[in-house]
């Protein structure tokens, strides 16, 4: 903080203080700034803005005789929506709960004056698996009734059970209509909830740890790739890698096909773009006052040149979804003709109109016009001004042509309106390559020969004509000098034979091939097939013979391996094949941790909660079946004695040497009342004792579904939970154990015979 921010606070404080006790906010004062439209220190934002109506209304993108109730949806604050998460059983039970707990608690009450609605089901999601209430985020916050409700919502999100999503948000991903074996690229990922969506699709069958296909998830921004990999790494998935480059130019990747080099293809592409928002100014209140044309005009080439670049990775019969949270043709029919008109047929837009019954959309326009800022019209290219040609592109206009442009069907695009389903705003398009581009249809030049400029190709430009061709793929730049895929691969597959590449090993790329922004990220490193780490490890834990290990790797090259890290051999395959074309922000699941005094135990590895959902069908020992009482015990209970187990779990436990085990709940189906999901934990058997570690959020979801209710203030206070079950439990651990702490421990056990534990400070009795 500068010496300048400290006086004004300093100064702040002091007036606080000379304040009179008996006036609330500083009485006549606060009450002048309230009255003259301040509150908390800010002037609040008139939710006016007569250019934006204008132009909306000239464009009738809204339905005649609705104007008046989009205004004014786009005025009230948008409701509160949350998406169920994670796999298949687990969501079912959170499911349950929602319904069964926290929404009855919610019936007859009022925050406020305004009656709560009780949450319901998005009619148009699969499964009743997202949620919509009439409560703004600011009311869920603050109101002392819906407390327990907000801690739900906070903890499940931290956990990765539940994304508090905005509905629009949610429709890409399911237009993708990805499956387990598709290989996907979503290229602006960040803050990373469509992205959450696609792993989960890629895990619908639970039992199945690496599913064929993957994500790759690239955002721009350094910073923001760190947000995504927080999000995706709530689910646990081996199959996801976080990459940091520029979508437009994102580079072409290969994967090894039957020992050959092959580019790599993607069988599903999001493309949400970056665009100037006006389609949430019920959350983002900025944008009625910063709002004009220019975004729109400004971001239109950076649009297309995304959509391109996408366009061209996708194979042949793969789906490709354009969205923006604009409601601005120029960002959205305008970038769909355009991409349509140059691809001569290679793509065309799907007709999704019956994908998502209940969901309420309209049509694409076919006819636009383009406004500056200072609101000049023009409704095609040839009336605007040279001087106007840096701003105003050709591609911004729809076709002439009008059978070229029924041919495109862009009444098949969806945008969402507001007042419609009490939503954001919003625009999609499902397009399918039928294909290859045109300009990915000619024929290589032979090597050697002179590279002619070519005559421009007056039907499909790569580059509109008379635009400036800013940042050009790599593939337009092959192009250009010739160069077909075939030679691209051959000259790829000599650079990597003749470098000094390590077998195994896959780093960020050099300095001099490109700029890296932000950290400098560890390199990811296979474990070498006869490295001795391994073996010690397959016996302790009986790996099966299936077990996967060319995919386990970790993130140094010198010293010892501290975690182990999984990914899908699909992965491996990308990351071994294009270590010098991508910056990998983070990919892989910790799997194991080395114990700070491991040549003490059998296993120097002890199993990650992270990894074990993935590790577990190849793990052959130390496996403890728990009951739903045992799971309550080891969640609520620091070191537990053996004894305090059921007596199945103790004879189970009692002959495991110490070490690293895994604990098993499977439900009983003749039981529909219990928890009706298979839980999976790691714990640690001591010498007289057995603990877990599992992160504080996982423990709290699982107490949870098992009715066990944690309080904030409670936990803060030293008490765990709320339920007369748990009457006689322990405090809940505020956080994973470190490895140095945990073989503390468990080194010397007879230290939990003392009678006490101690968490976070509070102390129980035995």
């Amino acid at each position: 903080m500068g010496r300048r921010a400290r006086c004004r606070r300093l100064q702040q404080q002091q007036q606080q203080r000379r304040r009179p006790e008996g006036t609330e906010d500083g009485a006549e004062g606060a009450g002048k700034r309230h009255d003259a439209g301040w509150e908390g220190g800010y002037p609040e934002i008139v939710k006016e803005n007569k250019l934006f109506e204008h132009y909306y209304q000239e464009l009738k993108i809204v339905p005649e005789g609705e104007w008046d109730q989009f205004m004014e949806a786009l005025r009230e604050p948008l409701p509160a929506t949350l998406r169920i998460t994670g796999y298949k059983s687990h969501a079912k039970e959170i499911l349950h709960c929602l319904k069964n707990k926290y929404f009855k608690e919610l019936e007859d009450l009022e925050v406020d004056g305004q009656k709560v609605e009780v949450p319901q089901p998005l009619s148009w999601y699969p499964e009743e698996l997202a949620w919509h209430t009439n409560l703004s985020r600011k009311i869920l916050r603050k109101s002392p009734q819906l407390e327990k409700f907000h801690q739900f919502l906070v903890s499940e999100t931290e956990s990765g059970n539940i994304s508090r999503q905005e509905a629009v948000s949610m429709i890409p991903p399911l237009l993708l209509n990805a499956q387990p074996h598709h290989k996907i690229l979503d290229m602006c990922a960040a803050p990373g909830s469509k992205t959450t969506q696609l792993i989960e699709m890629l895990h619908a069958d639970m039992n199945v740890p690496f599913p064929e296909g993957f994500v790759i998830a690239n955002d721009v921004d350094n910073k923001r790739c760190y947000l995504l990999v927080h999000q995706a790494k709530r689910l646990s998935s081996p199959c996801i890698m976080v990459v940091n480059h520029d979508a437009s130019s994102i580079p072409r990747l290969m994967i090894d096909v039957n020992g050959k080099k092959e580019v790599l293809f993607y069988d599903r592409i999001l493309c949400d773009v970056p665009c100037s928002g006006d389609g949430t100014m019920r959350k983002n209140i900025d944008v009625w006052k910063k709002w004009t044309t220019l975004n729109s005009l400004q971001l239109h080439g950076l649009q297309l040149r995304i959509a391109t670049r996408g366009a061209e990775q996708l194979v042949e019969g793969g789906r490709m979804v354009y969205s923006t949270c604009s409601l601005n043709p120029i960002e959205d029919e305008a970038v769909i003709a355009s991409l349509l008109e140059k691809s001569e047929g290679a793509l065309e837009l799907a007709d999704v109109s019956s994908e998502l019954p209940g969901l309420k959309w309209m049509p694409g326009l076919t006819q636009w016009k383009v406004m500056t800022k200072d609101g000049q019209w023009f409704a095609e290219w040839d009336e605007v001004p040279h001087s106007r040609h840096t701003q105003i592109r050709p591609t911004m206009f729809p076709p002439k042509d009008p059978e070229k442009l029924q041919a495109m069907h862009l009444e098949r695009c969806l945008r969402i309106l507001p007042h419609h389903q009490n939503t954001g705003g919003f625009f999609v398009a499902v397009l399918v390559k039928k294909s290859s581009m045109p300009w990915n249809k000619r024929p290589p030049k032979l090597q050697g020969e002179s590279a002619k400029p070519r005559d421009p190709v007056q039907s499909s430009p790569a580059v509109p004509t008379g635009e400036k061709a800013e940042g050009p793929s790599e593939l337009e730049r092959k192009l250009d000098t010739g160069i077909g895929d075939a030679e691209i691969i051959e000259r790829t597959e000599d650079l990597e034979n003749n470098g000094n590449k390590k077998d195994g090993v896959c780093g960020p790329p050099p300095s001099k091939k490109m700029k890296l922004f932000g950290f400098k990220e560890d390199p990811f490193v296979f474990i070498p097939e006869d490295d001795p780490l391994f073996p010690p490890i397959q016996k302790f834990y009986a790996l099966d013979p299936s077990f996967p290990r060319m995919n386990l790797l970790t993130r140094t090259t010198e010293g010892k391996k501290r975690q182990l890290y999984m990914v899908s051999k699909e992965l491996r395959n990308v990351l071994l094949n294009n270590s010098e074309r991508m910056k990998v922000i983070n990919t892989g699941i910790k799997v194991w941790c080395r114990n700070s005094s491991g040549e003490e135990f059998d296993c120097a590895f002890r199993l990650a909660q992270e990894g074990i959902y993935t590790l577990y069908p190849f793990i052959n020992s130390r496996i403890i079946t728990v009951s739903l009482e045992d799971v309550k015990t080891l969640l609520t209970q620091e070191n537990p004695f053996l004894r305090k187990l059921s007596n199945e779990a103790y004879i189970q436990a009692k002959d495991l040497v110490k070490g690293s085990v895994v604990l098993k709940y499977e439900p009983d189906p003749t039981k529909p009342d219990t928890l009706q999901c298979p839980i999976v934990l790691c714990g640690w058997r001591g010498k007289t004792s057995i603990r877990t570690f599992v992160p504080k959020n996982e423990r709290l979801h699982y107490l949870r579904m098992m009715g066990l209710e944690v309080l904030a203030e409670k936990r803060k206070e030293g008490t765990a939970l709320t339920d007369e079950s748990a009457a006689s439990s322990g405090p809940l651990e505020d956080e994973e154990v470190s490895a140095d702490q945990k073989t503390e421990q468990t080194a010397s056990p007879d230290a939990t015979s003392t009678g006490s534990d101690s968490v976070g400070g509070a102390t129980v009795s035995r």
